[in-house]
């Protein structure tokens, strides 16, 4: 088992967990672990919280101090981190965020050369660097030095409108940045492509990043997006790899019908290899219903997008997300891109001469409940004689037409409690049941 990455790298409270101590031995470990003959540099941006600059300085002592050099691009999301990497020719890249999580952390994503995530086994090499480093350091013109790369969001940017050139004249979006890495590029894209964009919450000062808004707060961005007469909207997170979208009659779509909408286009152009998209055991049942009902099928990934990433290359799938909104479109990109994302949609309404609202009707959502269970301690659940017997019993009351799933949180001391069924009553009094328990055995507080 990884002592220090996680199922999105490495992250913790910043200067706590994730102490500068730690981000220098990551950035040495990174270079000594993917740094090649050629000694190309190893590429590292970050989003908007504070702590982020401090992290940074760190990386950069780390990486330098092997004689390895570290561009620098500043604040940008974390797919442009990805698709710089490989663009500028990196031995590695990395991102200096936590996503979605609050101010107080912050995480590190490693990216190879080809700007995919790392594998468990070079994650696993890297920390055996980060434990034990006796590689003799370079002195006098040997070490590393500093490049800053101060177009590296236009190179961004003209990828994004490459990859999807859709003509958005007359269209009037409405966007919420999470005050996050999308706040410099996300209106811009849109604007350069010929819509009318209303933006929020994209002034960040290092301390708002997801206060209160973003991918993870849908109900905001569906408020402005009504109130500003906007015919579509869209929220990213702060590290800009997911998104939540607002459709013409003012609805949330989230991963799973954005999924939808999109993998079932491709169904009908026969574009999908095997007929499959990737989702998680988080998606809604009614996701695959919609797929089998028309010849596909979805298959199901451990929760986290670097496995829905794996599923796909194993299985041949150009298609695959998560409902909280990474999506990932492997013939465009090598991580979840909420812009990409976005643009993707704005595609597919075109083609199709659709609303969104339209198409997002041909998958019917089955009730369902996710409670986060902040917990004193995530583990040792899976032996509680208690909570299992509850679990149990939860299931068997669920089943067949409905699902529960529980699972602690890879990023954060959370448990996660999701449960399904087509009677709703039925699904609350049982996800209930199941929540009490775990937070009287587990100690904490839920948050739906």
């Amino acid at each position: 088992m990884l002592r220090f990455f996680g199922t999105d790298g490495i992250r913790g409270v910043a200067n706590s967990e994730l102490t500068c101590e730690l981000a220098l031995r990551v950035g040495r470990a990174t270079a000594l672990v993917l740094g090649n003959e050629e000694r190309r540099p190893v590429l590292i941006g970050r989003d908007p919280r504070l702590s982020g600059q401090m992290l940074e300085g760190a990386l950069l002592a780390g990486i330098t101090s092997t004689g390895l050099d570290a561009i620098l691009v500043d604040v940008v999301p974390t797919p442009a981190v990805a698709f710089l990497t490989k663009e500028l020719g990196c031995s590695a890249g990395i991102m200096i965020s936590a996503s979605h999580n609050p101010l107080q952390d912050n995480g590190i994503k490693v990216f190879g050369s080809d700007g995919f995530k790392l594998s468990e086994e070079l994650e696993a090499k890297v920390e055996a660097w980060i434990e034990h480093d006796d590689v003799p350091r370079p002195i006098g013109g040997d070490v590393g030095q500093v490049i800053h790369k101060g177009d590296a969001l236009e190179l961004y940017v003209q990828y994004l409108k490459e990859q999807v050139p859709v003509d958005l004249t007359g269209l009037k979006l409405a966007i919420d940045c999470a005050n996050g890495a999308t706040s410099a590029v996300a209106a811009r894209v849109f604007q350069d492509l010929g819509a009318e964009v209303k933006s929020f919450y994209a002034t960040p000062n290092g301390v708002n990043i997801n206060h209160f808004c973003g991918s993870t707060y849908p109900e905001k961005i569906q408020s402005l997006t009504r109130e500003t007469g906007a015919d579509l909207g869209f929220a990213f997170d702060g590290d800009g790899d997911r998104i939540m979208a607002v459709d013409e009659r003012g609805e949330i779509l989230n991963g799973d019908q954005i999924l939808a909408i999109i993998g079932l286009q491709l169904l009908r152009q026969n574009r999908l290899p095997g007929q499959k998209v990737i989702a998680t055991a988080y998606s809604n049942g009614g996701l695959r219903k919609a797929f089998v009902d028309r010849g596909g099928d979805v298959i199901y990934a451990k929760p986290g997008d670097r496995f829905v990433l794996e599923s796909m290359q194993s299985a041949g799938c150009i298609l695959g997300g998560e409902q909280s909104g990474h999506i990932i479109f492997l013939e465009n990109s090598t991580t979840g891109d909420g812009i990409l994302s976005a643009l993707k949609l704005l595609e597919m309404r075109e083609m199709e001469g659709q609303s969104l609202a339209s198409l997002a009707e041909a998958m019917v959502v089955f009730p369902q409940s996710l409670i986060n269970i902040p917990v004193t301690k995530k583990e040792g659940w899976q032996d509680n004689p208690r909570i299992q017997g509850v679990i149990r019993q939860a299931e068997k009351e669920l089943g067949p037409l409905g699902r529960l799933f529980v699972r602690a949180s890879g990023t954060e001391p959370m448990i996660r409690v999701l449960g399904e069924h087509p009677d709703a009553t039925v699904l609350h009094a049982c996800v209930q049941r199941v929540v009490q328990t775990i937070e009287e055995e587990q100690g904490g507080s839920r948050v739906s």
